[in-house]
């Protein structure tokens, strides 16, 4: 059995992501000697100490990152800066801090000003999840066979970097490296603006007269009930997606915009033909998923 990664592991914010890492690591005995998690709600740390899943729960992020060789935040990104406030005294020489975070641009803003020497900063991303939240929505293979990727800097330790690949890794994910700005584009057209879609096309359905609304949700098709599993995902989280991806999301949306326009004057105007390549070229894309196991 290869050596435990790290000593003392401390995740922060033991929500889908958080609490899904903590029963994996759990579920081990090469991720960590000693798992403790951190909450911000006295139900949330209640409900994780009965779940066993941790071997310590802590109220004050302060005190949970003490003694820690590794550090996981899984809040919400637009409290990243908050809490490193908080933990960056406490944090020790050497200790990896990483993240799960669905930006990356603004994770490497908000931490990497207050990090101290000496600990080591590796931004990571699962691109993995469901629409449910909280301590009892995680599952300990929720990263097997999907891709974790990681956004090190040009100055960040080689070795730190694959400790936290490794972690992945032995979660069961795929492991790619790019740039904050790559990876921030990247997320902005497959999740993020899917995710702006989704909401957008749910408040439509909400503002529709009550005699048409009740109709479109007794006889939504699967299409629309896609539409609302999604729209269904934690309020905060993606409240500060948006807000800390501004830039690429709105690059992403404008091309989506046009590209809709000119769909919607393909259908005005019976071109037929035009309708036919984009109804195709979205199934090219399905197949693409499907082939790379992703579907």
């Amino acid at each position: 059995m290869a050596e435990p990664l790290f000593r003392r592991l401390c995740i922060i914010g033991p929500g889908l992501i958080g609490s899904s890492i903590a029963r994996f690591a759990r579920s081990r005995d090469d991720i960590a000697t000693t798992l403790v998690a951190c909450a911000q709600s006295a139900a949330t740390r209640a409900r994780v100490l009965e779940l066993g899943i941790v071997d310590q729960v802590e109220a004050d992020p302060a005190r949970a990152v003490e003694g820690c060789d590794g550090v996981i935040l899984c809040i919400p990104v637009g409290a990243y800066a908050g809490v490193m406030a908080r933990i960056a005294p406490h944090l020790a020489p050497g200790c990896i801090l990483t993240d799960a975070g669905s930006t990356k641009g603004s994770v490497v803003r908000d931490l990497l000003p207050l990090l101290p020497a000496g600990v080591h900063l590796v931004p990571g991303h699962p691109m993995a999840g469901t629409e449910y939240s909280g301590p009892d929505a995680g599952f300990a293979t929720l990263f097997e066979g999907r891709y974790v990727i990681l956004t090190p800097l040009p100055d960040s330790d080689p070795t730190a970097v694959e400790r936290v690949a490794e972690f992945w890794r032995r979660a069961g994910a795929m492991i790619e490296t790019m740039d904050p700005a790559t990876h921030d584009k990247v997320v902005a057209i497959v999740s993020h603006l899917p995710h702006l879609i989704a909401f957008t096309i749910c408040g439509t359905a909400d503002d529709l007269a009550q005699e048409t609304r009740e109709a479109v949700l007794k006889f939504a098709a699967s299409g629309f009930r896609d539409f609302t599993r999604i729209a269904s995902s934690d309020v905060a989280m993606w409240r500060d997606v948006f807000l800390n991806n501004r830039e690429a999301l709105l690059e992403m949306l404008a091309r989506f915009s046009e590209d809709a326009h000119a769909l919607g004057r393909a259908v005005r105007y019976g071109e037929a033909e035009f309708i036919e390549d984009r109804i195709k070229r979205g199934r090219k894309i399905r197949q693409g998923l499907i082939d790379r196991k992703q579907a």
